[in-house]
C-alpha cells in the first residue's frame, strides 16, 4: 500500500532512517542508549513542573524514555498513527488494551483465528474479572453482525492469522464496529505496517509483537500498541502504573531494525511466494497455504489490503502429525523455532508447539491439522532454502 506524500514530505523509507525524537548532544550519528532508571532536575519547581505534565520532560523510564520515544515516533509514521507505546511484548501490548479498556460485564467479539497465547488470555484470564468473548468464523461473516452484543466493547482481529493465513476484510469489519460504537484493534504483526494499515480501513489500535519482523534478527521481546491519542493517552496511564515496559536496549534495537524493515520484507515476501508456488508441486505437500497464491480462498481481498503476502507460508504434509514431526527432523539449514520473522529461516509445527494447548477440534477449526508446518521464509539465497525442504520432504516419508 503506496504511502501518500504531502508536498515536500519525505518518503516513508527516508524518515524512518532520518527521524529522531530528539537531537544528539555528542554528534553522534546513532542515538545513544539511555540506560537510565530515573531523570534529574534542576530545582524543585522543574520536577513538579515536569511530573504533573506542565512542561515536557522525563521522569522515570517506567513512564518514558528518550529511546522509547524514538521507537514510537517511528512506528507512528509507519502506521499512520496519533500515538503509540512501547511494550515489554507482544503478548504485553494486547494484555495492556484488553485490561487498560475493558471492566467488568464487557464482552469482546474475536476472530477465532488468534495467536495461542490470546486464546488463553481470553479463555482463561479475562473471565476470572467477569470479562466475557465470543468467537467468530472468518469464512462466515454473515454470522458476526448477530454476535455483537449490547455489552461489546471492543473487537479483536488478527489478519493474516497465525498460522492459517486467514484474512479478516478490515474495512468491513471496521464499518461493523463504527455502527454499534465498538472499538476495533487489530493485530498487524504478520503483515506490518509495510503491508498492511488497519488505522487507514478504520481500525482504533493496532498491536504489534515487535519480536517478529520489525525487529527482523532474534534479538528482542518486545511490543507496541499505536492508534487514537485518546485512546493510548488513557492506556499510558494504566501502563505507567502496571509497569509492561520495554527496555531503553531493546527500544534502541528495534528502532535500528526498522531503518532496513522495507528492504526486509520486499526479500521476505519475494522469497515466500517463490517458496509458496514451488512447494505446490512437491510430493507428499498435500495443500499450500499463502495469501498471495491464487489458490487462497481469500487471494482477491489479499491483493485489495495487502501491498504483498507477507514473510509466512503454511503447508500440509500427507501422514499427519508424524510426517509433520518428521519433516522438521530432516532439515539440515533452516531452524527449527516457535519464533518467526527473522532473517534466518525457520519452521515450526503448530499443532505440537506455538497452538498445543488447544484442542483437536478447536485447532481444526481454525486450521491448524497434524500434518501443517509453518515456515517464517528467511532472506537466505531462495534456492538453499527450497534446497533443504526439498531434501526434508524427500526424507520424511
Amino acid at each position: 500500500m503506496e504511502q501518500q506524500n504531502k508536498p515536500g514530505e519525505r518518503r516513508l523509507e527516508t524518515q524512518l532512517i532520518r527521524t529522531r525524537a530528539h537531537p544528539t548532544r555528542h554528534r553522534e550519528q546513532v542515538t545513544p542508549i539511555y540506560m537510565a532508571s530515573g531523570f534529574t532536575f534542576d530545582n524543585a519547581e522543574q520536577a513538579r513542573a515536569v511530573y504533573s505534565g506542565e512542561q515536557l520532560g522525563y521522569v522515570y523510564t517506567r513512564w518514558d524514555n528518550p529511546n522509547n520515544d524514538e521507537l514510537i515516533t517511528r512506528l507512528c509514521a509507519l502506521e499512520g498513527a496519533e500515538a503509540g507505546l512501547p511494550m515489554a511484548s507482544g503478548m504485553a501490548a494486547i494484555f495492556t488494551v484488553l485490561a487498560g479498556l475493558l471492566n467488568s460485564g464487557d464482552h469482546v467479539l474475536a476472530s477465532r483465528s488468534l495467536f495461542g497465547a490470546t486464546h488463553q488470555v481470553l479463555t482463561t484470564i479475562l473471565p476470572r474479572w467477569g470479562i466475557s468473548h465470543t468467537y467468530a468464523d472468518t469464512e462466515l461473516t454473515s454470522t458476526w453482525a448477530d454476535l455483537f452484543r449490547p455489552e461489546t466493547r471492543l473487537c479483536l482481529v488478527e489478519t493474516p492469522s497465525n498460522p492459517g493465513l486467514t484474512l479478516i476484510d478490515l474495512a468491513w469489519i471496521a464499518g461493523l464496529c463504527q455502527e454499534r460504537g465498538v472499538l476495533l484493534v487489530v493485530d498487524n504483526t504478520f503483515a506490518t505496517p509495510i503491508l498492511q494499515r488497519p488505522l487507514a480501513f478504520g481500525a482504533d489500535l493496532v498491536v504489534h509483537s515487535t519480536t517478529k519482523f520489525l525487529d527482523g534478527q532474534g534479538r528482542t521481546i518486545g511490543g507496541a500498541l499505536l492508534g487514537d491519542r485518546l485512546l493510548v493517552n488513557e492506556l499510558t496511564q494504566f501502563a505507567r502504573q502496571t509497569g509492561p515496559t520495554l527496555s531503553p536496549f531493546n527500544s534502541w534495537l528495534l528502532s535500528q531494525a526498522l531503518e532496513t524493515l522495507p528492504l526486509r520484507m520486499e526479500r521476505h515476501c519475494a522469497n515466500a511466494l517463490a517458496l509458496a508456488e514451488w512447494l505446490q508441486g512437491q510430493p507428499g505437500v498435500r495443500s499450500v497455504c499463502y495469501p498471495f497464491l491464487p489458490s487462497h480462498p481469500q487471494h482477491d481481498l489479499a491483493r485489495r489490503q495487502m501491498a504483498a503476502g507477507g514473510g509466512i507460508v503454511a503447508f500440509e504434509v500427507a501422514g499427519g502429525l508424524p510426517a509433520g514431526r518428521r519433516v522438521l527432523d530432516g532439515l539440515k539449514m533452516c531452524d527449527i523455532v516457535a519464533n518467526l520473522g527473522d532473517a534466518r529461516t525457520t519452521v515450526t509445527h503448530p499443532a505440537s508447539t506455538t497452538h498445543s494447548a488447544l484442542t483437536d477440534g478447536e485447532r481444526r477449526a481454525v486450521g491448524i491439522t497434524p500434518g501443517l508446518i509453518r515456515v517464517s521464509v528467511g532472506l537466505e539465497h531462495i534456492d538453499d532454502i527450497k534446497a533443504d525442504l526439498a531434501q526434508a520432504l524427500i526424507n520424511h516419508g
